[in-house]
Order: C-alpha cells, then structure tokens, then sequence
C-alpha cells in the first residue's frame, strides 16, 4: 500500500472485513521482517462497548491479530491509555481487549502506568510514554468519529492515548492542535487501519452510534484525517492540526491526489454530524483549556438537557476548563472551578453528575425567577 492510497470496505463481518482489506493493503509485505516489534494502538477512550460508537471494535483488532500470526508476526503489543479521569484497565476488561491478548498471545500494554521519555517532535517538546517509542512498526486503529473540540478525531488525535496524563492536560493548556500536530512526527504511524463502524458523531466517548458499517486503511495519517473531513462533512481547515501537521512534514492532505479505492459497494447511508446542534449546545460553555474528559461529558449532559426541555430559557454561560483556577464567578463545572459560587466538584466529574448538577441549577433558579 503506498501514501497515496485509501482503502475501504462495507459489511457487517467485521474481522473477515479487516482480514480481507488487510491482504489488498498487503500489510505483511509492508511491515517485512517478521522479528520486528509491532505496536497497536487503538481507541479505548473510556470502558464502553464499541457498539456505543466510542471505543475500537475488537473484531477489527482481532482481525488484525490473526492476520498477523498467520503471516508469521508474534512480537505484538496492544498499547494504550484512557482519557484522564477512567482507567485503561477497566476499558480492556470491558471492550473485551484483556480477552483478545491472551487469546492471540499480544503483551497488553497500559500505557497510563507507562514510564514517560521528552522527545523533540519537530521543536516542540513533548512527554511520551515510553512504550510509545518502542514499537518497529506502528499500527493506529482509531475511531472515526466527531469530537466536541476538534471536531473529528481519528488518526492523528489518537496517538494522544500514549501519553502520560499530565501531559494530555498540558495538551489543552497549549490549544490542542499545535501539539496534535507535533505529536505526529514523535510516534511513528506505519499503518492506519481507521474503525468507522458506528463512531459518534458528535461525541468522543459514544452514546449516539451513527451506524456506517465501513473499515478502511491508509499509509498516511494526515491523508486519513483529511478523508474523515470528508466523510463528515468537514473542510480541512475547519481542524487546523490537520494542516499545521501537513506544514511540519507529517503527510499530506490533498485529497485531489489520493486513490481511494472501495473494494464493495457501501451497505447503508452516509451519516453527517448535525452540527448546528453541536454549535448551539457549546454556546452555552464558556471553554477555557478543559480537558477532553470534562468538556466531553459537558456537551452530551447539555444534549439530555435540552432533550428533556430544560434548556428553552436558559441562556448562562457554563464555565470549564484550566484557565479558570484560582478564578470566581457564578457556575462551574469541575475542581478547576471550585472558586466558583456554583461548583460542580470532580476532575472530572461524570455526565450523570453533570446533568444532575445542571439540572438541579436550572430548576432552582426557574423556581427563583417566579
């Protein structure tokens, strides 16, 4: 498979699907000796099932794990490490990746009990988990779906996961896509092998499954994101890693020059982000350097809200975020605001939590109001 290329496939046999795009890519040929340390990297964000659209299919991964025990490749490690505020651990157990390892003889790797190593990634410094630099050939199994702060999130955001958590907050506190961007040219991607089975469109933990039944491969990871734009409905420049890590040399994102080559004919519709929604719910967030794992309960809270009518009259801005320690004001969300009159404890809290704090504020203040 070279640079240029993308390959899909639609269906619903999702292991059978991998194994099958996975010989078209001639991924074994790709990767050569079979001594070499293969790293997967997949997208276990938080402990829920895959079917909820936020988490990477283990058909697919172990689609991927018998192709490459059938080729001969035995040195094989699942790595990666949840979003701050859940447990790696529990999201194996419960995406059923503790199974998958033992079953195919993979060291199964947690990347947040990972010590970390500084790399200069394209002059900009970076904390890395060392298991991150370990791997001969990178294989990056993400989740195509929408993410409430960068819009989409696949390729290039996922290699986030091998990352200590402090230095996923540093991440936010620097504006996120810089260092997305950087992070590109200090872990390797050799392989993307994109899940866009049923991601959320709209939310990075899952929770709204848009169903799309399509697996695809790419060589390139700037490539890939450029493509995901496409598929949701996207500009490029509308995610602005994509092109700042085009700028550092990381691939390229011109879609006018890329095979894309469909192995079947698509199974369902092509869903799109519904992104007035999105918008007209982040509006009510005044968002200063929050973590992905506290602005991404906040957006699908704010959604049951207003599915439950309890936003019609409610016009308050909701702060959240880093920027506002040490800071006052009238209603929070998370440790960062403790100052606050109205604080929502918790780092983070959860979006039950969310919504019941929410919830609670609303009403008291509809009841003061009359």
């Amino acid at each position: 498979m070279e640079r240029d290329e993308i390959l899909a496939i639609y269906g619903q046999d999702y292991k059978e699907m991998t194994r099958r795009l996975l010989e078209e890519a001639q991924l074994a040929g790709m990767i050569g000796d079979r001594e070499k340390r293969i790293g997967i990297k997949p997208n276990l964000v938080a402990p829920v099932p895959a079917c909820e659209g936020g988490t990477t299919h283990p058909e697919v991964v172990e689609g991927l794990l018998s192709y490459l025990r059938e080729h001969g490749f035995e040195r094989l490690t699942i790595m990666e490490g949840s979003w701050v505020g859940d447990r790696t651990e529990e999201a194996f157990a419960a995406c059923g990746y503790d199974r998958l390892a033992a079953a195919y003889g993979a060291r199964l790797v947690d990347a947040q009990q990972e010590p970390s190593e500084t790399k200069d990634c394209g002059g900009m410094e970076l904390h890395l988990c060392r298991c991150a630099g370990e791997a001969d050939f990178m294989i990056n199994v993400p989740v195509v779906k929408g993410h409430c702060q960068t819009r989409i999130t696949c390729a290039l955001k996922n290699m986030k996961g091998l990352l200590p958590n402090p230095e996923k907050r540093r991440f936010h506190a620097l504006g996120l896509h810089r260092p997305i961007a950087h992070l590109a040219l200090g872990v390797r991607q050799d392989f993307i092998l994109a899940d866009s089975i049923c991601g959320d469109l709209s939310f990075e933990d899952g929770g709204n499954p848009s169903h799309m039944d399509r697996i695809f491969a790419a060589a390139d990871p700037v490539l890939c994101d450029a493509y995901v734009c496409s598929l949701l409905g996207y500009e490029v420049g509308e995610v602005p890693y994509i092109g700042m890590a085009e700028a550092l040399g990381a691939g390229s994102a011109d879609l006018s020059k890329a095979r894309v080559r469909e192995l079947n004919e698509p199974t369902g519709r092509a869903d799109r982000p519904d992104k007035e929604r999105l918008l007209r719910l982040s509006e009510l967030a005044q968002e200063v350097e929050s973590c992905s794992a506290c602005y991404g309960y906040l957006l699908p809270a704010l959604d049951l809200l207003e599915r439950d009518g309890l936003l019609a009259d409610f016009h308050e801005k909701i702060c959240i975020g880093q920027g506002f320690r040490g800071q006052t004001g009238r209603l929070g969300i998370g440790s960062c605001t403790r100052g606050f009159e109205e604080s929502l404890a918790g780092c983070p809290p959860t979006e039950g939590q969310m919504y019941e704090f929410l919830k609670d504020y609303i009403e008291r203040e509809r009841k003061r109001s009359v």
